[in-house]
């Protein structure tokens, strides 16, 4: 199935809110739990997740709900999680991934990392404008949401000292180059989310790498705990 015809899949409303929630929980999702979110039936959410399956869009398995095993744990229940193909549609067609794959393999060569990262460090203060400095990390969602990060606030755990809150990422949207180039794109990654919160406000941005999630983090800054 081409892209633009994967895509299009989406245009049903019903079926775009259930992958839509899906995608946003960064786990499996059953098929009652998704029915209930976006408030249809379950026959008609089982019918839709199972055509975004089709489509390539979200992935399936199994699995027991209840977290029992054994007699009596029911039977395995089927669950979705979103695909991590990356889709793609340009009218006419460009190829842009293919330019920024070459020019990070020609930064990474020339040993450009450094002026790599103040240009995004740049670009990222660009974005702020005259804003002052993000306010806290309610206000860090809302800007990274904006920018298609998908962040999420993760409670209690997660930054360095073990405490507070963190903001973690589900999506990297340098994904399928940070893949080829990780130190360099991530490196730039960072750069750009410093200049974009700023560096000396009440939030930060670090490095903090994690499987299937943005390699930059968002905490409190030091200076600002208590």
């Amino acid at each position: 199935m081409k892209d633009i015809d994967v895509i299009a899949v989406l245009q049903d409303p019903v079926r775009r809110r259930l992958y839509e929630y899906v995608a946003a929980q960064g786990r499996e999702v059953g098929r009652n739990e998704a029915a209930e979110a976006v408030g249809v039936a379950r026959t008609l959410a089982a019918h839709h997740l199972d055509r975004l399956t089709e489509a390539g869009l979200l992935e399936s398995g199994s699995r027991r709900l209840t977290g029992r095993s054994g007699p009596g744990a029911g039977r395995p229940a089927k669950v979705y999680t979103r695909a991590r193909v990356e889709r793609s549609v340009s009218l006419p067609a460009r190829d842009y991934r293919t330019a920024a794959e070459l020019l990070a393999e020609a930064a990474e060569q020339a040993g450009l990392d450094a002026g790599l990262c103040v240009a995004a460090r740049r670009r990222g203060e660009s974005l702020r404008g005259a804003a002052a400095p993000c306010g806290g990390l309610d206000e860090a969602v809302e800007l990274l949401a904006a920018r298609g990060y998908e962040p999420h606030l993760e409670q209690g755990e997660g930054s360095e000292t073990g405490q507070g809150a963190v903001v973690r990422m589900r999506n990297c949207p340098f994904h399928a180059v940070a893949e080829r180039f990780p130190p360099l794109v991530c490196g730039m990654n960072l750069a750009l989310l410093e200049g974009l919160i700023g560096t000396d406000g009440p939030v930060r941005a670090r490095m903090d790498a994690r499987p299937g999630e943005c390699c930059v983090v968002v905490e409190a800054s030091k200076n600002n705990e208590h």
